[in-house]
């Protein structure tokens, strides 16, 4: 048990009915999951207010109630805590509760359209090879030092985050990369939060069905680097317009990484091929695993975070060298017959064009390149023909598919798709609902040389049809077609 005041400590407080002097079990935002003496936290939701669950809660056991508007019907023995911002006033409580776990480590914040999960991933993965214990927060995974856990969300919400951080307090975890989202900055997730430092990787069209425009979403993100403390660092891409914008108003020492600008942390392309990427990082040349333009921009992000948090740059380029791609992130096989397939996460214009634009610059010209791609449903209809278009122009050939097409019909996804494609390109494209038959055929379509990408699931083991998970895997799915191709 817990005191009520001390899990209120810093929350800002309009009223409270009844009294702060007894001890609680738990917090609690999910009326389905409160127990005896427990905190219930009323939230305005997406899809419902908790508000309107209160007394569900109550005859469930809570004995003290968040909230932005105290009931009419006050029920005996029941502390009711009015505050304007419910979602805020969970975070701070969320952290109060575990006893401000991310005050225990070092936690830097990725946030961008594109980059973060590989950033984060990569950064665990240098830190974990260089002898610290090390967590991960990310959209793939969730890693408490080498214990694994399923995530659920970019941003898990500010009760499980702060359940991780104290994990890896428990264990003496030294360092935490986690991926920060616009939803979850929006959502106040990360508030209550103490964060060693902040990277902006860059910012392109996405997730505008949420926020409504691009000036919201950036406006967003930005709010994370406002809230960086004078002790924290705050890293951005000065190659992307928005990089200097994040850094206005912050508090936090600044630094930036580029290819085409001057920065703390410059890098230099010298090599670019399948095999991987010849780097010059600061003056240092580095070879790396890891393939194409948008990669070195991330090596150089990692390069500037190690060495802000006090690793030597000679340790960091050894560890650069020996770093593996991300699940779903340009992951690629070589078939026996010489057909080169890759999978990638690339769901958003911005991120497509950077894939597509990274094959062709290391390929011949000689062989075929060929791209399975759709668009999530119940999500951002706007850049459906955007991707079309970049799509058909980038590619000998296209197959338009389902992607996740959650309640939407997937035709009418890949009709909005289509109109984007110019004419010039129609020959080009073909379209096939059916994801696995579409994998299929761009197999058979393929010869020896040829480069199939499949674009948009990524690291997603599952296909979300009305309401239904299946399970689905592009990497397994176009592996075993094109071991079929050798029969």
């Amino acid at each position: 048990m817990t005191p009520l005041k001390d899990i209120l400590y810093k929350v800002a407080i309009n009223a409270v009915v009844g009294t702060t002097e007894k001890d609680v079990n738990k917090i609690e935002f999910d009326s389905r999951k409160v127990e005896s003496k427990d905190i219930f936290v009323a939230i305005h939701g997406v899809v419902s207010d908790g508000h309107t669950f209160i007394d569900k809660a109550i005859s469930q056991g809570a004995i003290v109630v968040i909230c932005e508007k105290v009931p009419d019907a006050i029920k005996n023995g029941v502390t009711y805590v009015e505050v304007d911002d419910s979602q805020s006033a969970l975070a701070i409580m969320a952290s109060n509760y575990y006893g401000s776990p991310s005050s225990n480590l070092k936690l830097v914040g990725i946030t961008g359209t594109n980059g973060k999960t590989t950033v984060a991933s990569l950064l665990y993965q240098l830190f974990k090879k260089a002898g610290f214990k090390v967590g991960l927060l990310s959209t793939v995974k969730i890693l408490v030092d080498t214990d694994e856990y399923k995530a659920t969300h970019t941003t898990p919400d500010s009760l499980m985050i702060n359940y991780y951080l104290n994990e890896m307090n428990r264990i003496g975890v030294e360092y935490c990369f986690m991926e920060v989202s616009s939803h979850g900055i929006h959502q106040k997730r990360t508030e209550g939060l103490e964060f060693t430092g902040g990277v902006f990787t860059n910012l392109s069209h996405d997730h505008l069905d949420y926020h409504n425009t691009f000036k919201e979403y950036r406006d967003v993100k930005k709010r994370f680097f406002d809230g960086l403390s004078p002790k924290a660092f705050a890293l951005v891409n000065k190659d992307d317009k928005n990089g200097a914008f994040m850094l206005q108003n912050t508090r936090a020492k600044t630094y930036g990484y580029a290819l085409k600008s001057y920065a703390d942390y410059r890098g230099q392309i010298l090599e670019n091929s399948l095999e991987g990427l010849l780097l010059k990082l600061n003056d240092h040349e580095v070879w790396t695993k890891l393939i194409g333009t948008f990669n070195a921009y991330n090596l150089l992000a990692i390069f500037g975070v190690a060495e802000l948090l006090g690793l030597e740059n000679l340790e960091t380029l050894q560890l650069l060298s020996d770093l593996q791609s991300v699940s779903g992130r340009f992951q690629y096989l070589i078939s026996n017959q010489k057909i080169t397939a890759i999978v990638d996460y690339a769901h958003t214009p911005d991120a497509l064009k950077n894939v597509l634009e990274t094959i062709n610059d290391i390929r011949t010209k000689n062989e075929n390149l060929i791209t399975v791609v759709g668009c999530g449903g119940d999500r951002d209809k706007m850049k459906r023909p955007v991707m079309g278009n970049i799509a058909a122009k980038l590619s000998n050939k296209v197959i338009f598919t389902s992607d996740n097409p959650r309640t939407e019909n997937p035709d009418q996804i890949i009709a909005d798709i289509e109109k984007g494609v110019e004419p010039q390109d129609y020959k080009k494209i073909i379209s096939i609902t059916d994801r696995k038959q579409a994998i299929k055929v761009a197999c058979q379509f393929a010869n020896r040389d040829d480069i199939i990408l499949i674009a948009g699931k990524g690291h997603e083991t599952y296909q979300e049809i009305q309401g239904q998970r299946t399970d689905f895997n592009d990497f397994e799915i176009i592996k075993n077609e094109l071991e079929k191709l050798n029969k």
